[in-house]
């Protein structure tokens, strides 16, 4: 992971941003400051609580990405949260977004997660991924997060119950 630290996975981070999602970064996001965010996300995979996919396209660019934090609490081993699910604006609308979630639940439920939970911007795109997936909406909260432009929106939170 850490060879696509300084260029696929900050190239993907900002396209994501730039496209308006809203991930925890305002834009203008940097590269180096999209990099140095990857590269911690790098030593929480190498300590086990974070585990990370990738796709590529037929050109080998990287084309999208999700991740998945483990619970580390004595009362929250069972779950684990979707803690980023991106796709180049270049490869959206052909399911490559539900193979990365469906490839994260799967692991997850492959290593004994029985709950997983995500947070995204009300009215966003990425809703009708959740909702087509199976996941349940459990509540909206108003002006959560900021979008890339500063602007607090809502955000719906949601859970999918696993096997």
């Amino acid at each position: 992971m850490r060879a696509h630290a300084s260029a696929g996975l900050a190239a993907l981070l900002v396209d994501a941003v730039e496209g308006g999602a809203s991930v925890g970064f305002l834009a203008p996001l940097a590269a180096r400051e999209a990099a140095a965010w990857w590269s911690r996300v790098a030593d929480e995979a190498a300590e086990g609580a974070r585990d990370v996919w990738a796709a590529h396209g037929p050109d080998g660019g990287l084309t999208g990405v999700v991740t998945l934090v483990r619970g580390t609490t004595a009362n929250g081993r069972h779950r684990g949260e979707i803690a980023r699910l991106l796709v180049h604006r270049s490869a959206r609308g052909r399911g490559l977004g539900y193979r990365l979630l469906a490839t994260a639940e799967a692991h997850a439920a492959a290593t004994g997660l029985t709950l997983l939970v995500l947070d995204t911007r009300t009215d966003s795109p990425a809703e009708r991924l959740y909702r087509g997936a199976g996941w349940t909406a459990a509540g909206t909260i108003p002006d959560y997060a900021a979008d890339p432009a500063g602007v607090p929106r809502a955000t719906t939170l949601y859970y999918k119950r696993l096997g």
